[in-house]
Formats: C-alpha cells, structure tokens, sequence
C-alpha cells in the first residue's frame, strides 16, 4: 500500500479529486497527509472531515525559503510517502528540496506545458490569442513548471471568454487528468525516459474535453 502526501495553499479542489477517486477507484494506496503552508488553508477541512491527517507548517514563520524548505521535508517524510502531490501549492520550491523528491513529486499546471508556465497561465493564453487551452501534469524539477509530463488535457478558447470562465473550463479537466495520473504512478506503470515519460500498458495520456469540459 503506497503513501501518498499532498500539499495545498487553498481551497485543494485538486487533492479533493484526488482523494476521492483513491476511495473510489480502490487504489493499492491511501492519502496519508495533506499538508498547507497556510493555516487558513479551504481545503484543510475535507481533509480532517474525511479523516485525512493535516499539518501546517507556516512559510511566514520562516526566515528564509531554505529553512522553510527543510521543516517542510522534515514533515513530509514523517509519513514516509512514496509520492509528493502539489495541488496548488503556491510556494517556488528551493532546488535542494525538489532533488530530495526526484522522481516521485507531481505536479499540475494550468497550461499546456512548454506553454505558459509561471502565473496568470489563462491571460497569457487570451492575450497570446491560442485556440487551444488546457492542463499538464508533471514530475517536479528544479526548473520552473518544467519537468517530464505525465498527462495533458486540451480545451477549447471561446469567443468572449474571460480567464476565469478559461480558469473553470480548464480546472474541471485537471480534476480528471490528475487522479488518473496518480493512479498510474501508485500502480507503478510510470518511468521517466530522459525528458519523456512511458507509461505501461500504454493507453492515453491525453484528453481532449468539449464544451462543456467532458472528455472526448
């Protein structure tokens, strides 16, 4: 039975997704911690609700991105996970930090990688004039929103659209693509291929939604 650890700054509608589909779907793991570097954290209460373990560990009580960084892991590997999950956890993580979890943290971001990275993800694409949209999840690498991507999902741009109606179009794939591809991970068909992941049976590891964010 594999561990899994999420961190959340907000409301976690990402590691809600996550959890639920691990119940759901009987997966050969379970969530042992979710862990906010806010205490104000939303998503703190589905968690202690669904009987989610939760620590905070505060970045503003920190001196310094490192210190804050070690206490971080410290607290991590006290639940000895075999997979990190950020689902929107809104720190830059020191270098020192993601090396210690090489190969086993994941991450989603609201673009289509190498597209977009950084912030404001769905203003760039508006102002970049792309038709397309979308999500990506990746294993975590020093380098910014950078790193081996796991899964993709594409959505429309529509005529009038704003960023937070992209936001939400785009957020309801991420709650797909990521469960299925921590799934994958905990079922140990993912390997990392140089800057290429293989996943093993294959199957897709793509979505293209419509509309309405349904899959197709």
């Amino acid at each position: 039975m594999k561990k899994i650890v999420i961190l959340i700054s907000g409301r976690g509608t990402n590691m809600e997704a996550v959890a639920r589909a691990c119940v759901r779907e009987d997966w050969p793991a379970r969530v042992a911690a979710v862990i906010s570097n806010r205490p104000d954290a939303a998503g703190l209460a589905f968690a202690t609700a669904n009987g989610i373990e939760t620590k905070v560990v505060d970045h503003r009580e920190f001196e310094s991105r490192e210190a804050f960084d070690q206490i971080l892991a410290r607290t991590i590997d006290s639940f000895e996970p075999d997979l990190v999950v950020l689902a929107g956890f809104m720190r830059v993580l020191t270098n020192a930090f993601v090396e210690h979890y090489a190969g086993r943290m994941i991450n989603v971001h609201p673009s289509l990688l190498p597209c977009f990275p950084g912030l404001k993800t769905h203003q760039q694409a508006l102002d970049a004039g792309v038709q397309i949209h979308g999500a990506s999840v990746h294993f975590v690498t020093p380098t910014l929103d950078h790193g081996p991507i796991v899964a993709q999902a594409a959505v429309p741009v529509m005529a009038g659209d704003n960023a937070a109606a992209l936001a939400n179009r785009v957020l309801a794939v991420e709650h797909v693509i990521y469960p299925r591809a921590v799934r994958w991970f905990v079922e140990g068909r993912l390997a990392i291929d140089g800057e290429r992941v293989v996943l093993t049976p294959p199957e897709p590891q793509w979505l293209f939604a419509d509309i309405a964010g349904e899959g197709v």
